[in-house]
């Protein structure tokens, strides 16, 4: 019995269908967080991509990456899939106890582990790190114990990228986003802040999934690219 419902098409056509090796009994479960900005919000889904992408091109062939605030993993394996090994953690058990058991037996380079990074580094063999939509959700009293021990966790050399929605973009953001979002600052403010625990800052801006070095006040979402960390 054919899986078509034509014999109209090409065999080209049937082929691409046919030369993937689907295994029916092993689908992608995604997380509650996740499913629920599929379905309430699916284009988000498109700048989670092109956010963690963006992560995966700047970290092609590292050795060993920190996530700082991985929540369900989904971003992660974009990142996984250009380094040698992931070590991703939150500080939500939920989310790590999540991801655990839904990629811990399919990801075999990445390392789900609970960790609140305002209680300290992560080891401090890390050649990259990066932390997407964490930093606006941090106590500015507490913002130098986050930079700080991020960094700790990095070998000499070590590269960080932190994504955050800028300031300007809050005017736009839901009352619910407005919030949550307790340290939103402007690309000139975050590259400063940056630049006291690392020796050199690269800044990008974002719009929706278009990253750019145009004029940082007219981007929704800000990168910072930061190398080698001050010691």
């Amino acid at each position: 019995m054919s899986d078509f419902y034509t014999t109209s098409s090409s065999d080209y056509a049937r082929a691409t269908y046919e030369r993937i090796e689907i295994d029916p009994s092993a689908p992608f479960i995604m997380g509650p967080y996740n499913t629920y900005h599929l379905f309430s919000d699916p284009k988000r889904m498109g700048f989670l991509f092109a956010r963690y992408k963006f992560v995966a091109k700047m970290f092609e062939g590292q050795e060993r990456v920190l996530e700082i605030g991985c929540q369900e993993g989904l971003g992660t394996l974009v990142v996984a899939k250009a380094v040698k090994q992931v070590v991703a953690t939150d500080f939500y058990k939920p989310h790590i106890e999540s991801c655990q058991s839904r990629l811990g037996n399919r990801v075999s380079n990445i390392e789900f582990k609970g960790h609140d990074i305002i209680d300290g580094p992560v080891g401090n063999d890390f050649n990259a790190a990066f932390s997407l939509d964490v930093f606006e959700h941090i106590d500015p009293s507490q913002e130098d114990l986050y930079m700080k021990n991020i960094a700790t966790s990095l070998t000499q050399h070590g590269i960080l990228i932190i994504g955050i929605p800028s300031l300007e973009s809050q005017q736009y953001a839901s009352e619910g986003s407005k919030a949550g979002h307790i340290n939103c600052k402007s690309g000139e403010q975050f590259r400063e802040f940056c630049k006291s625990y690392f020796h050199t800052v690269f800044m990008f801006g974002m719009n929706d999934e278009v990253v750019h070095t145009g004029f940082l006040p007219m981007a929704h979402y800000l990168f910072a690219v930061c190398v080698t960390p001050k010691q």
